[in-house]
């Protein structure tokens, strides 16, 4: 059976959605990040990048969200997640590298210097940078969006999960409010019969942490 470490608000939705998407059994096994459970000796031997999600088939072990929901779609070719054809296939990757450098990246920024660097770290004119860096880059899909359903095709992908999950947290962010068409396909996605939990919920789902 697959296994699936991961923590409930973080880039372990992605994979989830894909996992639930594909109708996949699967064990699911929570590191609690509050505690720093993913640096512990029995997790750094699964990941020594002290990260989730990551994925477990048998022996195979494979980390990084993106990478994982790319397996899932290869592996079961049937659910139609991955275009066969090579034009169709390369607009799926490139809107999937797409939100992982330029949406992705930024709001990885406001989060190091909002919360997670020590405050001496802190470079609070970085947040305001990181934010017009993501705002850029959102009106460029934004753009792209007008009259799709979908990111790339006429039918859900991958990269639709992957860039759901992304807007979301650029909307706890507050960096959504210009986007309609943004605002309308996050929705929309998260309609999804399959659809997992958005952020705030899975934050809300947390049990106190553990001493």
């Amino acid at each position: 059976m697959l296994k699936l470490y991961g923590f409930a608000p973080t880039r372990s939705i992605r994979v989830l959605w894909m996992l639930r998407e594909l109708g996949l059994e699967f064990e699911y096994v929570n590191v609690d990040l509050r505690c720093g459970e993913a640096r512990r000796p029995n997790f750094l031997e699964v990941n020594p990048a002290a990260k989730v999600p990551v994925l477990a088939d048998g022996d195979f072990v494979l980390t990084e969200s993106v990478a994982i929901v790319l397996y899932l779609a290869e592996k079961y070719p049937e659910k139609g997640l991955l275009p066969a054809d090579l034009r169709e296939r390369s607009e799926v990757l490139r809107w999937m590298l797409f939100t992982a450098t330029e949406l992705e990246q930024p709001l990885w920024r406001i989060v190091k210097h909002n919360t997670l660097y020590s405050p001496e770290k802190r470079i609070p004119a970085e947040i305001g940078n990181a934010s017009d860096d993501f705002k850029d880059m959102a009106a460029v899909l934004e753009k792209h969006m007008a009259n799709r359903q979908f990111v790339a095709g006429s039918k859900v992908t991958v990269a639709d999960f992957v860039l759901a999950y992304t807007l979301d947290w650029a909307n706890e962010a507050k960096l959504l409010e210009t986007f309609p068409r943004l605002r309308e396909y996050m929705s929309r996605m998260y309609a999804r019969p399959a659809a997992p939990p958005r952020i705030v919920e899975a934050f809300a789902s947390l049990p106190p942490p553990a001493n």
